[in-house]
């Protein structure tokens, strides 16, 4: 297997280097679609005078790094989507990476659920310590080690980020009763027409009618969707590295990520995206 041996040769095992120039392209994709959303609902509006954006930073940071804040956050807006876009298309990629990453990091200072933020700044940071991202939209593909440390380090991170997911889900007995998820369902059933940005959301019909009403046989089906998510979880990061079952680990985790996504499509479209994005660096 091409990980143990880049780890047993202290990372001086040639890759193809298209891996990650490949991710670079999907990274700044994904980064570009977040950073577009964020103008709506909201987000360009976030620190206009007079707003309780505006009083949380200033009570948080005091008025002047507050002003700071508020003064930069428009053009930075701006900045980090122009940069996410010149990411994609490998225009002068590392200098508009580091934009694109002090544009994410930016978000930490006043939005209350950054795993999103972190999980963007790790690949990122893996994506940073390539030594060759590529120009334009060509992918090289001849072997060299440019590479081969950032790709060992974005594998351990995703296998990371989904083994301890699968961890805390094993530690929560609500979650592995199936009643975590049957209650989620069951209350976005209830309220959903009184949401005020239902788009966030797209739950199908069919679950809803048959999965929503919170009944024992609605709990059970949700156990058997929580034991599988777990299970997922654990096997994905080896069955993604060995080439036999890496077709099938990648349209599992796809399968996987679109049914998360579509608990919360626009706050999980960060996470999914880059997730599967990241399974290019799983194979050589």
């Amino acid at each position: 297997m091409w990980f143990v041996e880049a780890l047993g040769s202290g990372f001086h095992t040639p890759t193809d280097p298209g891996r990650l120039q490949l991710f670079r392209i999907a990274f700044g994709t994904v980064c570009a679609l977040r950073f577009g959303l964020s103008f709506g609902q909201g987000g360009w509006t976030r620190f206009a005078p007079g707003s309780l954006s505006s009083h949380l930073a200033a009570h948080r940071f005091g008025p002047t790094r507050a002003r700071l804040l508020t003064t930069a956050y428009r053009p930075a807006l701006i900045v980090r989507t122009a940069a996410a876009l010149a990411l994609a298309t490998g225009l002068a990629p590392r200098t508009a990476l580091l934009l694109v990453l002090a544009g994410a990091a930016m978000e930490l200072l006043y939005l209350k659920s950054p795993n999103a933020i972190r999980y963007t700044l790790l690949t990122g940071t893996c994506l940073l310590l390539a030594g060759d991202l590529g120009t334009g939209l060509r992918i090289e593909h001849d072997p060299s080690t440019a590479n081969t440390w950032a790709q060992c380090l974005l594998v351990l991170v995703t296998a990371d980020i989904y083994w301890n997911s699968a961890w805390q889900k094993l530690r929560s007995p609500q979650f592995r009763s199936g009643l975590y998820l049957a209650q989620w369902i069951h209350v976005y059933t209830t309220v959903r027409e009184q949401l005020p940005h239902r788009r966030q959301y797209a739950v199908p019909g069919l679950v809803r009618r048959h999965a929503g009403n919170l009944t024992d046989r609605d709990v059970r089906v949700w156990r058997l969707v929580a034991a599988s998510a777990i299970l997922l979880e654990l096997a994905l990061p080896p069955m993604l590295l060995f080439p036999t079952t890496t077709p099938y680990a990648v349209a599992v985790g796809i399968g996987m990520h679109t049914a998360f996504t579509c608990l919360k499509p626009r706050q999980l479209v960060t996470f999914s995206g880059l997730t599967v994005g990241t399974y290019l660096a799983f194979t050589v």
